[in-house]
Order: structure tokens, then sequence, then C-alpha cells
């Protein structure tokens, strides 16, 4: 009976210890699962139209006259910023916000100019020539899509340097526009804008007979692009 009961116990120790290591590589296994899923969530950022997002946004003008009559090409303006959405109003809407004018290009190769933004607008859109109901507000659509971001951007004079003798000149103060392909992702909520030319608008008056009509059109001076950070 004395060998019985001595591999009864033999038998009870291995099941314990197979026991044992299975569950130790189950936590082995949960706590490399649960680090992969911190680590991917650090790596994958997800950009907004909120301040929780800073973005660079790459302005390059080409063709904008200065006060002194000279053509400016091929001018590059960073700046880093974010967009601030103002609640309650559909579609959204809001600020940019400048928080930093570089003067440097990202390789410190190139002088770029610093342009100070004085106020700027931007507005979700489904398609800005044609405003309508969307079909989201016919239950086609879970939320809208917003294919497009009306932006407007008002800057402030700039001084040029000027040559010792030379007559002082500037680029005078801009009222930009730029519509942005928008893409939001349905699932994560990640924004993408995408590189879009800007312009100028160009005012016309035109004399009818009792009353003066103002006609805007639009000219390209330049691209604008964005990077969130």
């Amino acid at each position: 009976m004395y060998w019985l009961s001595t591999l009864a116990a033999l038998i009870v120790s291995s099941l314990v210890g197979i026991d044992a290591f299975a569950v130790n590589q189950q936590s082995t296994r949960t706590a490399a699962s649960c680090l992969s899923m911190a680590q991917d969530a650090v790596d994958t950022k997800i950009a907004t139209l909120t301040d929780a997002t800073n973005w660079r946004l790459r302005l390059l003008l080409n063709g904008v006259t200065t006060t002194q009559g000279r053509k400016i090409d091929g001018q590059l303006f960073v700046l880093n910023g974010n967009f601030i959405e103002e609640e309650g109003y559909e579609p959204p809407q809001g600020l940019f916000t400048s928080l930093t004018s570089s003067n440097k290009s990202e390789d410190g190769s190139d002088e770029v100019l610093s342009l100070e933004i004085s106020s700027s607008r931007w507005k979700l859109s489904e398609d800005p020539d044609d405003p309508k109901d969307g079909l989201w507000i016919w239950g086609l659509f879970k939320e809208p899509l917003y294919p497009f971001m009306l932006l407007q951007m008002e800057t402030k004079e700039l001084e040029l340097s000027s040559a010792e003798g030379e007559e002082k000149d500037s680029i005078p103060a801009l009222k930009l526009y730029a519509q942005i392909n928008h893409i939001r992702d349905q699932d994560t909520g990640n924004v993408d804008l995408k590189t879009a030319d800007v312009n100028i608008r160009l005012l016309e008056q035109i004399q009818l007979p009792g009353a003066t009509v103002d006609l805007y059109e639009n000219e390209k001076v330049g691209q604008v692009s964005f990077q969130p950070l």
C-alpha cells in the first residue's frame, strides 16, 4: 500500500506543476498583449480639429505683389497652431490659433520669413458651391461627412529686408482663402487635411442703372499644406 500512496503523491505533484506552468504562460501572454496595446496607442496618435492636436501649416506664396510692385515667388511660411472648434454650430466651425511662426526651414538651411496671422476662421462644408441640407439629415449616413474645410486667414503686413539706401518694401496685409479636402475616419476619428490652393479674392464693381454690384473672383497665389505634430 505504501507504494500506491507514493505514486498518488507523485501524480498530484505533477498536475500541480503543469497547472502552475500554464498559469504562468497565460500571465506572460496577457502582460505582453497589454504592453503591445499600450505601445500601439502611443504610436498611433489621432489627429483632431481640437486643441489636443498641434498642426504644422506650410504656406507657399507665389505671385504676391509687394507694396513697391515687386512679385514674391516661392516664399515659404511655416506656422504651428491649433484648430479650435466653437461649440453650438452645425456644421462644425471655429478658429485657427497660431502658436509659433518659424523663420527657418526645418533643416535649418534656408531662411523662412515669419508671417503673423491676425485672424483665421474655418468651417466644414459639404459642397460650398451648392449649400443645402446633406443626405445625413435624411438618415442615409450616421453623421455628416463634410468632405471640405473652408479656411480664411488674414495676415498682418510683413516688412521685407532691404539693402541700405533702398526704399522699404513689404508684403501687404492679405485675406487668403482655401478649400481643403477634409477626411475624417469614421472608426478612429482621425482627421486628414490635404494640400490645397490658396486664393485671394479680387473685387470688381459693376455699375448698373441705379445700383452697384460687387463681383468677386478668386486668384491663386500659392498652396497650403498641413501636418499633425
